[in-house]
């Protein structure tokens, strides 16, 4: 009598489990991974339009009239994840904002920076801790 080699239903019905027990745990944690990913965008982009208008300062000994294309200080318009705005643009004064993209995953996200490099994250998603003082990384809320 020859014996049938192969796996049983059972054994087939383990091994899916497994893998959907793992799958239910890795999935998260890149998608998390991800996100962060995308939110190194604002933090270099900000950082480098700050620059750019204390520069547009040093010439213009105003704040008025950057944020212009064709200016020192233009805007970002090679942005992935996020769109760029000067809310607030006076003579002595800014703020820079930046605005998750909803269709890329960083909706709900809001960073801003001033003229006097104060670093905020006052809107985040559910499940993020915002920060008045830095741009946050992760969920926790760390810079």
């Amino acid at each position: 009598m020859e014996r049938n080699r192969g796996f049983s239903l059972i054994e087939l019905m383990v091994v899916v489990v497994i893998i959907g027990i793992l799958a239910a745990i890795v999935y998260p944690n890149y998608s998390d991974y991800v996100l962060r990913g995308k939110l190194s965008e604002p933090r270099a982009k900000l950082a480098e339009v700050r620059t750019r208008l204390e520069q547009y300062y040093q010439d213009q000994r105003t704040y008025l009239g950057a944020c212009a294309a064709g200016t020192v200080a233009p805007l970002p318009n090679d942005a992935q994840y996020f769109t760029y705005s000067c809310p607030t643009l006076l003579a002595d004064s800014y703020v820079v904002r930046a605005d998750g993209v909803t269709a890329q995953g960083t909706g709900g996200f809001r960073f801003e920076i001033d003229q006097a490099n104060t670093r905020s994250t006052p809107t985040v998603p559910s499940g993020w801790t915002s920060s008045a003082s830095c741009w946050v990384r992760d969920k926790g809320g760390s810079c």
